[in-house]
């Protein structure tokens, strides 16, 4: 056994030519020469070699092949002749069956040709089928939206229709738009169609009106921007649909006549009252030998002087400061007659605490509803002043749009007036212009400029001590303001003196504090500084050089914990690491 295990292995590595290395071990090959295979691998070692190693021999694979070849030759050399019989008889054999084979070809190819067409046909119905459905039911489909396009057309029509029924109802009553004078006490008696007209006019003219404006550039914060006049234009569109959907036509051009007539009308009333002469007189103008003459320089009417207008107005401020007085100083006896009501009732006996109570409960409320009332007399007459001021503004703004309107008076005169009225009226009106520009406004700019703030000094007038010139800014103001920024500036002063008096109070109790203080013992201090320091050193220099000393040990461990992590990021599947076990 051992030897032919032995042969095996030679065999294996000088016939077959594998390496030693990949040979399994001896005890393996004398396992497989064990048993049956003994003589199969014995056959194997005798028999089975490289072909050059090869020789014929009886027994042997090529000896086989030999006697095959020599069969070969034999039969070679036998009888051609009946070889060839022998082959024409297979052949006439093959022949013939491949000429049944043809037919056969042939009729399955007919056969088939024919199930071919068949299916063909089959499959024409069953595409052109197809094509039919989907074309029903593109067609359906079709239909069914046609279907719902109609009704939806329907539906608009009916309500069209049913709204078109309900303006012709409407167009049968007969509406009244009363008189064409355009008087306030009709304005309330108006049908709804002259309203709504009334309304889409008047903003369309607001709309033409603020663009004439931009254009103009004459107010430049209420400019409009091409998004903001789309969005009026489609705003306006809008609401002239809605009145045309909800008024019949003949209402709404009945409605439009009527707002023209009243128009017209009221125009004619302004024309008619319109009186140039006496506009032009009441501007101190007249005309002579077709010019404009400024009639006020020879009038020469005297106006109040600015130095007795501001007397007048101090007298006024010095008047209402007095009576401010006397009413602060009622206010304060008042008060003082409350406080020794109040202390005489705290000291008697019999009244109780509840009644107390509600009796200062019942004084607060009534000193609230005296501040109250106070406030309220303090802005009636507030308000008061503001509207004479108001009124005292109002005349010469009504004096300027009289101006205006005069100004104004060519756009207005009709087309059938005379050409030599037009240019005439066109030249004064210029003449008139250019007199303010040249001669007024000079003046008006000398006057504001000679009066200086020193000759309306009121302290200065009444030969009083003079002050530096800051602060005489706010004594040439309007008495008006003059009353507010006294005001302002007393509150001023009593929050100042609120403040002086709690810095005195503060000041006081400083010193009284400092005073109370002990004086400062520097032994004292510098002992107690050495004490703090002893129990500095005490405490954190070990604690310092205890840190230092574990940090020093944790720099030690520095390449070694870089060894661990380097490792246990090489392989991620260590549960433990054998660095850190062996520091543990």
């Amino acid at each position: 056994m051992a030897s032919l295990s032995q042969e095996l292995k030679r065999w294996a590595i000088e016939e077959i030519e594998l390496p030693a290395a990949r040979l399994p071990d001896d005890g393996y090959l004398k396992t497989l020469c064990v048993g049956p295979g003994t003589s199969i691998w014995k056959y194997v070692t005798q028999h089975v070699y490289k072909e050059r190693n090869v020789r014929v021999m009886r027994g042997n694979i090529q000896w086989y092949k030999v006697l095959q070849d020599k069969e070969l030759k034999q039969l070679k050399n036998q009888n051609k002749d009946a070889r060839r019989l022998e082959l024409q008889r297979e052949i006439d054999a093959l022949q013939t069956e491949l000429n049944q084979l043809d037919t056969k070809i042939s009729r399955v190819e007919d056969q088939i040709a024919t199930e071919e067409q068949n299916m063909n046909r089959n499959w024409g119905d069953f595409m052109d089928g197809r094509h039919r459905q989907i074309l029903l039911d593109s067609f359906r489909q079709r239909c069914s939206e046609e279907r719902n396009v109609l009704l939806e057309d329907t539906h608009v029509i009916g309500t069209q229709r049913h709204a078109l029924e309900e303006l012709s109802k409407k167009a049968e009553v007969k509406l009244v738009f009363g008189p064409s004078d355009g008087s306030d006490s009709e304005a309330g008696a108006d049908p709804l169609v002259l309203k709504d007209v009334r309304e889409l006019c008047s903003e369309r003219v607001l709309f033409f009106q603020g663009l004439l404006e931009s254009e103009l550039n004459v107010n430049p914060s209420s400019e409009f921007t091409h998004e903001q006049r789309k969005a009026a234009i489609q705003h306006w569109m809008s609401a002239v649909q809605n009145a045309l959907r909800s008024h019949p036509p003949n209402q709404v051009l009945s409605a439009l006549q009527a707002l023209t007539s009243r128009q017209q009308v009221a125009l004619e009333e302004k024309i008619a009252a319109l009186n140039v002469e006496r506009d032009i007189s009441d501007l101190r103008f007249r005309y002579e030998s077709d010019h404009l003459i400024d009639a006020s320089a020879e009038q020469k009417e005297e106006l109040t002087p600015v130095r007795s207008l501001l007397q007048s107005a101090w007298e006024e401020v010095e008047q209402s400061y007095f009576e401010l007085a006397q009413a602060h100083n009622r206010c304060g006896q008042l008060e003082t007659e409350l406080t020794a009501l109040m202390r005489k009732a705290e000291t008697a006996h019999y009244v109780p605490f509840v009644s107390r109570c509600v009796f200062e409960l019942e004084m607060e409320g009534v000193k609230q509803a005296a501040v109250r009332d106070h406030i309220r007399e303090q802005c009636a007459q507030l308000q008061l002043q503001a509207r004479e001021g108001q009124d005292a503004i109002r005349t010469p703004q009504t004096q300027y749009k009289i101006f205006i309107e005069i100004i104004h008076i060519p756009k207005k005169i009709s087309t059938k007036s005379k050409t030599k009225d037009k240019k005439f009226i066109f030249w004064s009106f210029h003449c008139a212009g250019q007199f303010v520009q040249e001669k007024l406004n000079p003046q008006f700019c000398s006057v504001i400029k000679a009066i200086t703030i020193h000759p309306l000094d009121r302290r200065v007038m009444k030969g009083l001590i003079k002050t530096d010139g800051g602060s005489l800014v706010f004594l040439c103001q309007a008495p008006e303001e003059l009353w507010s920024q006294a005001a302002v500036l007393r509150l001023e002063l009593r929050n100042l003196r609120r403040l002086l008096h709690l810095y005195s109070e503060s000041s006081a109790d400083l010193q009284k504090l400092t005073a109370q203080l002990p004086s400062p013992d520097q032994q004292t201090l510098v002992q107690r500084v050495k004490i703090v320091d002893d129990e500095i050193l005490q405490t954190l220099l070990p604690r310092a050089r205890e840190l230092t000393q574990r940090c020093s040990k944790g720099l030690l461990y520095t390449e070694q914990v870089k060894t661990a992590i380097t490792h246990w990021w090489e392989q991620p599947g260590q549960f433990a690491l054998p660095e850190m076990q062996i520091l543990n």
